[in-house]
């Protein structure tokens, strides 16, 4: 395991601490990815986007949708059967599961639903007025004429 030092990151900028935070937290997690459920994330507008996961066989009260960290959190976890299956063939997977996605400074999400097997949640990145870009207008500095005075020799 490789460690890095961001020290002189840190030195020479500013603002980009969480940059090198990220960096550093990427470097550190797990080399495998679970692979489990599938998902897609697709951008819908300028600023909203949606996740799209793969749920079949889970109902709406076996997930849970949470913001918690920075991160959006989705789980599920199949309730107990009672009744004992005797199964020829298992191919649809329900075993409980946790998927975490970074979320990004201003991402917020907006809601979730669940309909034909896919549990979709929109998200909106919302840029505070005082974080967008202005244009700064350059003036000139009206020089002020100086008088001089005359001494008499």
């Amino acid at each position: 395991m490789r460690n890095f030092d961001f020290a002189p990151l840190y030195r020479s900028s500013v603002g980009f601490d969480q940059i090198a935070n990220m960096l550093d937290r990427v470097l550190t997690s797990e080399v495998s990815q679970p692979s489990y459920p599938p998902y897609n994330i697709e951008k819908t507008a300028e600023d909203s986007y949606r996740i799209s996961i793969a749920v079949a066989g889970f109902c709406e009260n076996e997930l849970s949708v949470e913001v918690k960290d920075k991160a959006l959190v989705v789980s599920a976890r199949k309730a107990e059967d009672e009744t004992p299956r005797t199964y020829l063939h298992r191919g649809i997977a329900t075993r409980a599961f946790e998927r975490r996605f970074a979320l990004a400074d201003h991402v917020r999400v907006t809601g979730a639903t669940h309909a034909d097997g896919m549990l979709h949640i929109d998200l909106v990145r919302e840029v505070p007025e005082a974080l967008k870009p202005r244009r700064i207008e350059i003036g000139r500095q009206a020089s002020q004429p100086r008088t001089i005075e005359a001494t008499e020799v």
